[in-house]
């Protein structure tokens, strides 16, 4: 039997709210977790404070099904399965989405993740053809093939973790940031009183680190 992994053309839904405040930040890209959506990311990123300043980009993943006994559209970004084809077509549906909202080359693009979607948020900043300012990972682990490869230059990164979450356990933050300690990444992390999931506090922490970000990019000869 032959198996043969074929290109084609599909077309994803990307959810944009342009910043509603003075004096515009940049770009906040969000990337929903399994079974998930693109306006449930849309939620957490205007929970973040500041948000207002930011215009929003929830991307939903290609992959849709219908939740179980429902008709709430959901998403999945990829299985094992033809894994370096989906990594790559998601890669450049993501570069299309932010050619949507992105005309300043200098504009700052800071990508959020939670659950499935960080290690998608991490990919999207270091492959992608925008480089970020920043990546926020919520409950989910950094790509090992990214911390393999010596060419991937790390922008700050905020790791989330719930206290009580078991997926996202305390050793495979600690090997995050030890891996990317290494990499003399700049790695702030918060540890909420938790699960898997992304709370007020979680919202918080996000908001005060995109402030700090921020400034240090604004000052930045």
């Amino acid at each position: 039997m032959d198996v043969h992994s074929i290109p084609t053309t599909t077309h994803g839904r990307v959810l944009i709210r342009h910043a509603t405040a003075s004096g515009a930040h940049g770009l906040l890209v969000g990337f929903h977790g399994y079974m998930e959506n693109a306006a449930i990311q849309l939620a957490r990123l205007e929970a973040i404070p500041g948000a207002a300043a930011w215009t929003l980009l929830s991307v939903q993943v290609l992959h849709r099904f219908y939740r179980a006994r429902s008709q709430e559209v959901i998403a999945s970004w990829m299985t094992r399965e033809d894994r370096e084809d989906a990594i790559a077509d998601n890669i450049a549906y993501v570069d299309n989405a932010l050619r949507l909202v992105v005309s300043d080359a200098r504009a700052s693009i800071v990508h959020v993740g939670f659950s499935q979607g960080v290690a998608m948020a991490f990919r999207a900043a270091l492959r992608g053809e925008r480089s970020a300012a920043g990546v926020i990972a919520i409950a989910g682990d950094v790509p090992p093939e990214l911390l393999a490869d010596a060419a991937c230059a790390f922008p700050p990164v905020l790791l989330v973790r719930g206290e009580a979450d078991e997926w996202y356990t305390a050793a495979k933050l600690d090997a995050d940031v030890a891996a990317l300690h290494l990499r003399g990444v700049d790695v702030e992390v918060v540890v909420h009183p938790g699960g898997h999931e992304s709370t007020p506090a979680v919202a918080d922490a996000a908001g005060a680190w995109l402030t700090r970000i921020h400034y240090d990019e604004s000052v930045r000869p």
